[in-house]
């Protein structure tokens, strides 16, 4: 099985930069977008029709949103943690037999780090609920954490601590995340490699010369490690500040 998930920073605008052409080359069973940016009605997506299309929109016009592409008809579908408590449209979940399937976009600490307190507390619930649905079946989760983990993720770690995304606090809980029984799939794959990025800002010549970060993510649930078959980041792909991330799965290998 097959899965994208890009942060398409607006996917109207990223529509016009290849988006569809990416989704066709990739032929993945399900495809997770974050920051579609965009209310019910204002796209009509060109999609194979074998994709069946749910989307949470944020309440804000123009911010953030989440949307998810199934191939696979999913046992249920929840939007939010909680019915109704998420007015900016960061999460979707699917269940299937197999699994759920859960895409994020993690609210940023904001340059001045005015919303690290909020963002503090919604990693915790956020994790709580990943337990959640890891106590009846395994979790993949993916989506923009808007936080570079190790210093190994970002182009210049040194220059960046305390920085937003690059915080003690928020690279503290996404290991505590790890260490509550998941793991970040392409770290598993590949622990050492470097000068791999999924975002890189938009100041002049910054992402030709590869001065990124590492934020966007496939998160598993660390029991279905034998499973992976493969984890990658399409660092090539343009249309967005971010770039696909890829993740395939086997779910049908037994573990042990």
């Amino acid at each position: 099985m097959k899965l994208v998930s890009w942060n398409v920073n607006g996917l109207r605008a990223c529509v016009n930069k290849g988006f569809l052409s990416y989704v066709e080359q990739t032929d993945a069973d399900i495809v997770c977008v974050q920051e579609t940016k965009l209310q019910e009605g204002q796209i009509s997506l060109a999609l194979d029709e074998s994709y069946r299309q749910y989307w949470n929109y944020a309440v804000k016009k123009g911010y953030s949103g989440t949307a998810v592409f199934s191939r696979i008809e999913p046992l249920s579908v929840r939007y939010g943690i909680e019915e109704n408590e998420e007015p900016e449209g960061r999460i979707i979940t699917l269940e299937f037999e197999d699994f759920y399937l859960v895409t994020v976009y993690t609210p940023n600490a904001k340059r001045d780090l005015s919303r690290l307190e909020y963002r503090l507390e919604w990693e915790d619930r956020f994790r709580s609920y990943l337990l959640q649905l890891d106590a009846q079946k395994p979790v993949i989760a993916c989506g923009d954490l808007n936080v570079a983990h190790q210093e190994i993720d970002l182009k210049n770690a040194k220059g960046n601590h305390g920085n937003s995304g690059f915080t003690a606090e928020e690279r503290g809980k996404m290991t505590e995340l790890l260490d509550a029984g998941f793991l970040d799939t392409f770290r598993h794959l590949y622990p050492d490699r470097t000068d791999v990025y999924s975002w890189w800002s938009n100041m002049p010549g910054v992402r030709a010369r590869n001065v990124g970060w590492r934020i966007d993510y496939f998160i598993a649930s660390a029991r279905i490690a034998p499973n992976i078959v493969s984890a990658d980041i399409d660092c090539e792909i343009l249309g967005s500040d971010h770039c696909p991330v890829r993740l395939e799965v086997d779910l049908s290998r037994e573990n042990g």
